[in-house]
């Protein structure tokens, strides 16, 4: 069987002090699977209890990144013809986002390449993250009619500013630079040096070998764009984000907003709820108990399947989205998202 089927798509080895998971299915950028869900949660449960594992590091196969996201393929039939699968992936998703960070040992994330949605969630939340110069980190979940999931309100509701409400909005992506200033990854190691990094933690402290590889990271273009981002993103709505963004004098802003205008109303202003919802909330746990709830709604939603049919099935990249103006979107609908759920939550926040 071949590496982008089953039985391989989790690499699990152990070398002297250190374990390390392999995500292995590189022809798909190593998007995230049920099945390697459930086997990096066993393996994780195993290696805490370990005391011959010292550190653990995840890496992804292939030279194009550590992970693109869930397998949003699956998602997209799911939700077509009214299947539950994806609501108990993502449960069990969301139940690992939260046992990396709380992770008892270190956790040595190496994050080259692409890295988004599901695979921002099993490395951003460890507490050892490293980027390099071919880093590119974003959730793009509004491109698809969806919302940031996997902790990922929580992390970019806890950056500086509004930085967090404009990558949200915008799905845009991310260099090394501005990955550290976002508080979404600690380190930068030069990508050729990245094998000799994780095979030294085999036999040294994870912290010693960072030093030892780690390098000033250049600095990205958020740190300049503090304040129109600061300005426009604090507005209340959407509708007013935008029109902060079109009325500015920054080049910047009015892509921004031309981005912005090409998302899905409906997952705009969930999205947008679903930040200043986390930001109060403050820790991960309740964080991902509120995106449980609000996948769980966007999965009825009809914004999803044809988000996902556009980009990713028929790749024409011309959404219809419904409704298909921000005016569209009532209240009620946003707050539906929010409701309690009739089936379990995921037992984090108790």
């Amino acid at each position: 069987m071949a590496p982008d089927e089953h039985d391989d798509a989790v690499l699990l080895r152990t070398e002297g002090r250190a374990a390390y998971i392999t995500l292995n299915r590189p022809r798909a950028i190593n998007a995230l699977t049920h099945p390697m869900v459930r086997a990096i949660d066993a393996a994780l449960a195993d290696w805490e209890r370990d005391d011959a594992v010292g550190t653990v590091v995840i890496s992804g196969a292939g030279e194009r990144g550590l992970c693109a996201g869930g397998d949003i393929r699956a998602i997209h039939d799911d939700a077509r013809t009214g299947g539950r699968a994806s609501v108990g992936f993502w449960r069990d998703e969301y139940r690992l986002n939260a046992r990396i960070a709380r992770f008892p040992k270190p956790y040595l994330a190496l994050m080259d390449g692409i890295v988004m949605g599901g695979g921002v969630g099993v490395s951003a939340h460890g507490s050892v993250r490293v980027v390099t110069e071919r880093s590119r980190i974003a959730m793009p979940e509004t491109g698809i009619g969806f919302v940031p999931d996997v902790g990922g309100t929580h992390l970019l509701a806890r950056a500086p500013g509004e930085l967090g409400t404009h990558l949200a909005l915008t799905g845009d992506a991310v260099g090394a630079g501005d990955a550290l200033l976002l508080g979404l990854a600690d380190h930068f190691v030069p990508s050729v040096r990245l094998a000799d990094l994780a095979a030294a933690v085999a036999s040294e402290d994870v912290d010693a070998a960072v030093r030892r590889y780690a390098e000033p990271v250049p600095e990205g273009p958020l740190a300049e764009a503090r304040g129109w981002i600061d300005h426009c993103y604090g507005a209340d709505t959407v509708e007013d984000i935008l029109e902060r963004l079109l009325a500015s004098n920054e080049i910047p802003a009015k892509q921004a907003a031309e981005t912005i205008l090409g998302r899905s109303p409906r997952s705009l202003k969930v999205t947008l709820e679903s930040i200043r919802r986390a930001r109060a909330l403050g820790t991960l746990e309740p964080v991902l108990e509120q995106e449980f709830r609000v996948s769980c709604a966007a999965l009825s939603s009809p914004d999803l399947v044809e988000g996902i049919r556009a980009q990713v099935v028929d790749k024409d990249r011309r959404p219809r989205w419904s409704p298909a103006e921000l005016s569209g979107v009532r209240r009620s609908e946003v707050d539906r998202h929010f409701a309690p759920l009739e089936e379990p939550g995921l037992g984090l926040a108790d």
